[in-house]
């Protein structure tokens, strides 16, 4: 292995998704950094790999960070990987990419697991362009405060919650977002309990607190732009796009209104089939 920094994803929940990249750079590195040694032992030991680890994580600080960019440039590989998923997405190993980058030595990543991409491709929810917001305040003024903020995106909005907080962030999305707004959550990814479930804010959050085991375990919960947003549709428009889809087909009425106000027959038709 050459000289760098190797950023390995590991599997967020079944075990069998380690890819064969992932796997080779881990037994051929000189260290692997993980967030919790013991977490990641029980990966390491089902794929045989005995490469020696050392710990890093949010609170291991700079001269920590400083410490492993030396020993890459010193000429060693090391491997930085996470409790779960790709490591720096919510995840505080930037520091150590930017002691390595600081160094002028090479960081590689390698491709694989992540909780919110893979939830994204199961939402049924626009996908070309995405917002990820990583973990909203856990207080509830804070929580709706940034809400606020993400009110008008025209993006998809990904972010993650905890199982104790999920019903408190259902209630602030339908608080703030308003009760119509369309939310999709996916639960347990890729484990054996694995949910994902679209459906307005209030359908979502009444069918999450009638079932306790859908507040269980980790949450990837995306939020939709605002209905027309994402596509600079005007209210006018829109409400002329619905009156006629009342009426017509989804493609026909997409398409009148497209030629009538000069926008993408496309964008008009993907409102009103995820409205469905």
């Amino acid at each position: 292995m050459k000289a760098a920094l190797y950023v390995v994803p590991t599997p967020i929940g079944n075990i069998a998704d380690m890819t064969l990249r992932s796997v080779e750079v881990l037994q051929a590195v000189d260290v692997i950094a993980a967030e919790d040694t013991r977490h990641s032992r029980t990966l390491l030991n089902h794929y045989e790999i005995t490469t020696p680890m050392v710990s890093f994580h949010e609170h291991s600080g700079e001269s920590a960070a400083m410490a492993l960019a030396d020993r890459v440039a010193q000429g060693q590989s090391v491997a930085l990987i996470s409790d779960a998923g790709t490591p720096l997405v919510s995840d505080p190993g930037y520091q150590l990419v930017r002691a390595v980058q600081s160094l002028d030595m090479p960081i590689v990543p390698l491709p694989g697991p992540c909780a919110a991409i893979t939830a994204l491709s199961a939402a049924g929810l626009p996908t070309h362009s995405f917002q990820f917001v990583g973990f909203l305040p856990a207080k509830r003024g804070g929580r709706r405060a940034r809400l606020e903020t993400l009110k008008s995106s025209d993006s998809t909005i990904i972010l993650y919650e905890a199982p104790h907080r999920i019903l408190d962030l259902l209630d602030d999305i339908e608080h703030v977002l308003g009760a119509a707004r369309e939310v999709c959550i996916a639960r347990e990814l890729t484990k054996t309990f694995e949910t994902v479930r679209r459906d307005s804010a209030a359908d979502i959050r009444d069918w999450v607190r009638r079932d306790p085991n859908q507040q269980r375990g980790e949450f990837v919960v995306m939020i939709a732009a605002e209905v027309g947003k994402a596509e600079g549709v005007s209210d006018e428009a829109l409400n002329l796009l619905r009156s006629l889809s009342s009426e017509l087909p989804p493609r026909k009425a997409a398409q009148i209104v497209a030629d009538h106000y000069g926008l993408k027959s496309r964008d008009l038709y993907q409102i009103l089939i995820s409205r469905e």
